[in-house]
């Protein structure tokens, strides 16, 4: 692990601070009239999701983790767990499917997903941004409100609500 400046930190960046695993969610570099520069870091546990508003002065030094990164395939749920499987040497890992809170319904079977470790703990998971859904429910077009930008509610073929255009239908 390396140590870094408080005026190094960026979003993103992986610290370890007061015993835990926290990424840097937002980062706003101040320097007031009277005093020394300081970051203002908005950080997030990645252990427990708890957030937390911090001041780093540029003197400071700050423990930067890295984090391993591995493409696993997911493979199935069970139990409220989240099985994936490494490609390369087929070992399975089980997650809490609590991990990727409101993106749960975008993981489909047979998915890549990129996990990242620290050690062997599994941290976070990253899915695709974009994800390929059918839309089972929907009104039908109406003529005429094409005047103005109009949207209207869909349902996707994994249960989440969202605005479309009036021109899409369904499957």
């Amino acid at each position: 692990m390396a140590k870094i400046n408080g005026n190094e930190i960026k979003p993103g960046f992986v610290l370890e601070h007061d015993g835990g695993l926290w990424a840097a969610v937002k980062v706003n570099h101040v320097k007031p009239g009277k005093g020394g520069a300081f970051a203002q870091v908005e950080m997030k546990n990645l252990r427990d999701g708890r957030k937390l508003n911090e001041r780093f002065r540029s003197e400071d030094k700050i423990e930067q983790v890295r984090l391993d990164n591995k493409d696993q395939q997911f493979l199935y749920e069970t139990d409220g767990k989240l099985v994936f499987m490494d490609s390369e040497t087929f070992e399975q890992t089980e997650l809490d499917a609590d991990l990727l809170g409101d993106r749960r319904p975008f993981l489909q079977d047979g998915m890549m997903a990129t996990i990242e470790y620290h050690g062997d703990e599994p941290l976070s998971v990253r899915i695709p941004q974009k994800v390929t859904c059918r839309i089972v429910e929907t009104e039908p077009v109406v003529n005429g409100q094409t005047a103005a930008k109009s949207f209207k509610p869909a349902i996707l073929d994994n249960g989440v609500r969202v605005m479309v255009p009036p021109f899409v239908g369904q499957d």
